[in-house]
Order: C-alpha cells, then sequence, then structure tokens
C-alpha cells in the first residue's frame, strides 16, 4: 500500500491567487510576501539604476529587471521566484512571462519577514538553479554578503564598501553613495 502523499503547490496556484497578492512558490510550498518598504525601494532603485547604466552605457548585451518580475528556476512547476534584482544575460532564458531558467546575478534586499527566505532557502535555491552570482543586502545588518557561485568564492561588506560584481570586469557599486 502506498503511502499518502503531501500535495504541493504549482505555478498555476501562484497565478490564482487573487491580484495584487505577492507570493513564491519553492518546492511547491508557498510563501507570501509583504510590500517592500521605503527603505527597500530606495535601496533596489539604486542598485538598479546603477546596474542599468552600466550595461546601457557597454552596449551590454544583459537585461535587468526588478521585482516583481517572475524567475522559473527550474523546469519543473513548483519553483517560481521574484528577486529584487535579476540580470539575465541569455536572451533564450526571457519569454513573456519572465525568465526561464537561472539569472546570471541575483540581488536580494533583505527585510525583516524575508530574513530566513533570503540567507537559506534562496541561498541554497539559486545555487543549485545556476546562478552565478547572489547579492543578499541587508541594511538592518549594515551588511552586503556576495556569493560568487562560479568561483565558490563569499566575501562581506558594509555600505561604505565598493563592491565589484563579480560577472562584469569592471562594475564596481560604491554603497556609500547610497541615502537611505
Amino acid at each position: 500500500m502506498a503511502l499518502p502523499q503531501e500535495q504541493g503547490y504549482t505555478i498555476e496556484d501562484i497565478y490564482a491567487l487573487p491580484e495584487g497578492t505577492r507570493a513564491e512558490l519553492i518546492d511547491g510550498k508557498i510563501y507570501y510576501m509583504a510590500p517592500p518598504n521605503t527603505k527597500h525601494q530606495r535601496i533596489s532603485g539604486f542598485l538598479h539604476s546603477k546596474i542599468y547604466q552600466y550595461i546601457s552605457n557597454h552596449n551590454g548585451t544583459c537585461e535587468t529587471f526588478t521585482a516583481p518580475f517572475a524567475v522559473f528556476l527550474s523546469e519543473d512547476n513548483k519553483n517560481y521566484v521574484e528577486p529584487d534584482i535579476s540580470v539575465i544575460c541569455d536572451k533564450n532564458k526571457l519569454t513573456d512571462k519572465g525568465c526561464v531558467g537561472a539569472p546570471d546575478w541575483i540581488i536580494e534586499i533583505v527585510s525583516p519577514g524575508s530574513r530566513r527566505m533570503d540567507y537559506f532557502t534562496k541561498l541554497f535555491k539559486y545555487r543549485t538553479a545556476g546562478v552565478k552570482e547572489y547579492w543578499l543586502v541587508d541594511s538592518d545588518k549594515n551588511r552586503i554578503l556576495v556569493y560568487n557561485f562560479e568561483n565558490e568564492d563569499t566575501q562581506e561588506f558594509t555600505f561604505s564598501d565598493i563592491i565589484k560584481a563579480g560577472i562584469y570586469t569592471d562594475l564596481s557599486i560604491d554603497f556609500s553613495q547610497l541615502n537611505i
């Protein structure tokens, strides 16, 4: 006799949520998200503008997207995330619905409600999905953790540091310019 299986949620369940409900799906489990606060939005806007300007000024082929932007980490229908910032360099991964597969670079801005998810669950999912670089920006702890999965390297910075992006040879972001 087979054991009863726990039913998980799918991407269809995410799309069936009431309009305006923000949630992510990881391994068939739904995680609801609170709206970002002002500090979170300032950080997101600052980082997005720096990355976008760099790509634009260098006639780059990568694109940068801010949440809400759908990222389908795997081909199954049990994983759907909305990273705060996604940089995608492979145009074949982009569809009308979002990104299918791992972005090259993901930045998550930690909020009180997302701390455990960002530091543990997403770190593991992003690494195993093939993300090249993952930044965790935590203003409450004055810390930016940079995971370069290709080099298997992790570095820790503060909001007074200049941080070099690993997927580019000459992009550095000066966090001391950020006014939060």
